[in-house]
């Protein structure tokens, strides 16, 4: 039998999608090996003009008005899958997203982003595409953007995610709650004290680790940090800037006089490590890093989630006991006091974060797309 042919797509609004995607692909990879699978940002299929000024108004809107962004994520989170603005979307590189398609001659076809999930869903409606087209929600609720009723699978992170869908009329032997898949590499067991003994942390101090790379060059994760850095109470930080280079910088003026450790890096390739020796984040509510947390156990308090998605994510870790929401700098300052002072309280939200999802997502994710890939396969040889 010839080896699995998958087209995946994702998009480069936000990170998450991507690394959606990727998992994804990393855990059929584990499965079959020899399956081949072409991963494709949906901008690609988009004049490069009309691709960049999305791409720039969603960051900008992100970074300098975030509550014009909730505001108009709210406005159209009700949107009917036949409605007007839908309607425009769904023909949006239709006729190139058709000819990819012919030419690859995918078995399935795999969508972390919802556009092109509703433009491939809308051709499946109308018998144009014949290829099953399941859809990944990287988010712990439902914008109306996801929903098509021409989507032959959902894959989502919770039962409340499931329910939602249902609502919205798409039939329940459609959806899979799987979790929100990630990489594998945050299932498998890690040599705690071989990780702890290289980053140069003490074994027996309380580890905090802060995301400051999300927060772009503000000044409140400085203080963050700074406050860490002199707690009274005996902790250690780990501190992401990613491209954050004056973050970066300032650290090493901190670290300097600090009471206590800090831990300094970059861009990193190893979060799930971080994440193995770490006690608690500090962090934004994007959907996948909310996952990964939750898969590896991790209490999360989330700082100023962005109206819209961030906030429904923030949401649900903190109804689900695995975290808190700081909307202000005060507030955080109240809860780090509190889970420095009281580590009882870290403790209990990592048993809360422990059973917040049903756990093996992108292997549960992968089992049912080989699964529907190959009875695929079958129907077409017996027909």
């Amino acid at each position: 039998m010839k080896p699995l042919r998958i087209l995946v797509f994702s998009a480069g609004f936000g990170n998450g999608h991507f690394r959606a995607a990727e998992a994804v692909i990393e855990g059929i990879h584990i499965k079959d090996p020899f399956a081949k699978i072409i991963h494709l940002d949906f901008g690609d299929f988009l004049s490069k003009r009309l691709n960049t000024m999305a791409k720039n108004l969603y960051i900008e809107m992100i970074k300098h008005t975030p509550k014009l962004w909730g505001k108009f994520y709210y406005k159209t989170a009700k949107f009917q899958p036949e409605s007007l603005i839908q309607r425009f979307l769904n023909q949006l590189g239709r006729s190139d997203f058709l000819k990819y398609i012919q030419a690859f001659e995918p078995d399935l076809i795999v969508c972390t982003y919802p556009t092109v999930s509703s433009i491939l869903a809308q051709l499946r409606s109308e018998r144009i595409l014949q290829v099953p087209v399941v859809t990944v929600i990287t988010d712990y609720a439902v914008h109306s953007h996801w929903v098509h009723p021409g989507v032959d699978r959902y894959m989502v992170a919770c039962t409340e995610v499931k329910r939602s869908l249902l609502s919205w009329g798409i039939e329940a032997q459609r959806i899979l709650v799987t979790g929100i898949p990630v990489s594998p590499k945050f299932e498998g067991e890690m040599d705690r004290g071989h990780i702890v003994s290289e980053l140069g942390l003490n074994p027996d101090l309380p580890t905090f680790l802060v995301m400051g790379g999300a927060y772009g060059g503000g000044r409140s994760v400085k203080r963050i940090c700074k406050r860490l850095a002199d707690s009274l109470v005996p902790v250690q930080s780990i501190i992401v800037c990613g491209k954050n280079e004056k973050l970066y910088h300032f650290l090493e003026e901190v670290s300097v006089q600090a009471r206590n450790p800090i831990v300094r890096l970059g861009y990193v390739h190893n979060l799930e490590e971080l994440m193995e020796v770490s006690d608690l984040i500090i962090t934004k509510a994007g959907g996948l890093t909310v996952s990964e947390a939750l898969t590896k156990h991790l209490p999360l308090v989330i700082f100023k989630p962005i109206p819209g998605q961030e906030d429904e994510n923030a949401q649900f870790v903190q109804r689900s006991g695995a975290g808190h929401v700081a909307g202000t700098e005060a507030e955080l300052e109240r809860l780090l006091n509190r889970f420095l002072s009281y580590p009882e309280d870290i403790e209990r939200m990592q048993e809360k974060a422990a059973v917040a999802l049903p756990g093996r997502s992108t292997e549960r994710a992968v089992d049912d797309l080989i699964h529907l890939a190959s009875d695929l396969r079958m129907k077409q040889k017996i027909g």
